[in-house]
């Protein structure tokens, strides 16, 4: 039913400067990948075959890992060091890769009203590749949430319980439990201080969305930082809707940060490239 998942990666990763300077943040390497490899591999755990890419001025490496690179492939042939290209492989021989490129930074509702000629008029997931979502103990986090779509058919958004004193970071939701960890939200705010959210229920990188999710982005007004906020437009679809809330299984790294970038690497390198998994 949902075969399409959208990136947004045109933003500037001005949290990782100097390093972002003239490589693109979802290009970091965590162990051996970079960070929006582990995106992708985990919408294709999913099901999500067509893999929608908003990018920027700068970004070319992102088209240029995905993609074929023969001299690399011919030098490294019939050696050992093949097995580190197989998980690239994989995508590339499973997915398509199609791009799109947002000229001015305006916030991630309009990165995603970028994207929609690639996605059309049908339901699609969002990865933002800043966040690395792990499971050990079962499905991927866009897994959980494809199964969840099939029974509600409706927007639904990844949560996270976070320290009340971090709400300013986040898009923060209200809502009703409907479910184990489901609510249908209420209410939505976008960064609001500690004292004026609704709860310590905070969205992080991983949605799907319905395509009347565009046309209301093109009614949303620059919000918060001037800029035109999902928050925004999904509150207008949960006013006239439904749109529900997962607090999910796994856990979640922030990596558009230093710490939680670290962290990534430590968890990766113990759990994926020490077992020989991270390929």
């Amino acid at each position: 039913m949902i075969k399409k998942c959208l990136f947004p990666a045109a933003g500037y990763g001005t949290r990782f400067l100097p390093a972002t300077k003239a490589m693109p943040k979802e290009m970091l390497p965590v162990v051996n990948k970079p960070l929006i490899q582990y995106g992708v591999e985990e919408a294709l755990d999913a099901g999500l075959t067509e893999i929608s890419i908003v990018t920027g001025r700068g970004k070319r490496a992102l088209e240029d890992h995905f993609d074929i690179s023969y001299e690399l492939e011919n030098q490294i042939k019939g050696t050992d060091k093949e097995k580190y290209l197989v998980g690239i492989r994989k995508l590339l021989d499973e997915c398509s890769f199609s791009y799109t490129r947002q000229t001015e930074m305006k916030g991630l509702g309009h990165a995603i009203l970028t994207g929609r000629p690639l996605i059309g008029d049908e339901p699609f997931a969002v990865v933002l590749a800043d966040d690395l979502c792990v499971n050990l103990e079962g499905d991927g986090v866009l897994t959980q949430m494809v199964k969840l779509y099939k029974q509600y058919r409706c927007t639904i958004v990844a949560i996270q319980e976070v320290d009340p004193q971090e709400t300013h970071k986040y898009g923060v939701i209200a809502g009703d439990l409907i479910g184990d960890d489901l609510y249908r939200v209420r209410n939505m705010v976008e960064k609001p201080k500690p004292e004026d959210a609704p709860s310590n229920l905070a969205i992080i990188g991983r949605y799907i969305l319905t395509p009347d999710i565009f046309k209301l982005i093109e009614e949303t007004e620059p919000g918060k930082g001037g800029e035109i906020q999902i928050t925004d437009a999904l509150m207008k679809q949960a006013q006239d809707g439904c749109v529900i809330a997962y607090k999910f299984k796994g856990t979640r790294f922030d990596c558009g940060g230093a710490e939680g970038y670290i962290e990534a690497t430590n968890f990766c390198f113990e759990h994926f490239y020490k077992t020989g998994k991270a390929y």
